[in-house]
């Protein structure tokens, strides 16, 4: 039986194995609430996401650079940063953008066809061309990439070709428009499209490319 003295002394102990308790359930609460850095960034790159869905823009980019200082080679990050900047009309900086998110993944077919835009409406027609055709090859169902891929084709003298990505791309999407008449060499050296870029995309899927499409004035 204990004495008194001895329930008393042994309280003192008690009270010092639940501080202890907590203080090691802090600790384990700490570990388990901290994140890799791939998922910070992609914590990021989501929250740049809804900021851009939102409309704000400098919110987004401040995400989207975060995700890049914890993921230098996360593509959806560069990607987005190119679509800020072209939609801001800083060309020169989203086509670099674009090439580096291609130096990530050269398939990835966003940058490809928004990069081609880009090259097409700078007077980089044979470069633009390139990158229509490499986005097929990649993604053969991609309406807009045929249809783009025609006009360019046409505009360079190479009708029939051209004809053919066209009617693909109408066939992939009946809502494309085809200009009439056609951009040929002597009225305009490239087509173009809507000044807006592709969207931006979700982390595990691209967008698919806007679908307005005119031929550039003469």
């Amino acid at each position: 039986m204990h004495s008194k003295r001895d329930r008393r002394s042994a309280k003192p102990m008690a009270r010092f194995g639940l501080v202890l308790a907590g203080a090691l359930l802090l600790v384990v609460t700490a570990a388990c609430s901290s994140k890799p850095p791939a998922q910070q960034a992609q914590d990021e790159l989501n929250a740049g996401l809804a900021a851009d869905a939102a409309g704000n823009a400098a919110d987004a980019a401040t995400h989207y650079k975060k995700c890049l200082t914890l993921d230098t080679t996360n593509k959806f990050c560069i990607f987005d940063l190119g679509v800020q900047a072209q939609n801001a009309k800083r060309l020169l900086e989203a086509e670099n953008d674009y090439r580096l998110a291609l130096l990530q993944d050269p398939d990835f077919s966003s940058a490809l066809y928004n990069l081609a835009i880009l090259r097409i409406n700078a007077g980089g027609t044979d470069e633009g061309i390139a990158l229509y055709r490499h986005l097929i090859a990649v993604d053969p169902n991609n309406a807009s990439g045929h249809f783009n891929l025609g006009l360019a084709l046409a505009a360079t003298g190479h009708v029939d070709e051209g004809k053919k990505e066209i009617a693909a791309g109408v066939a992939l999407n009946p809502a494309l428009v085809v200009p009439s008449p056609l951009p040929v060499p002597s009225s305009s050296p490239a087509p173009t499209a809507t000044p807006s870029p592709t969207a931006t995309p979700s982390p595990s899927a691209t967008p698919v490319p806007s679908a307005k499409l005119s031929p550039k004035p003469s």
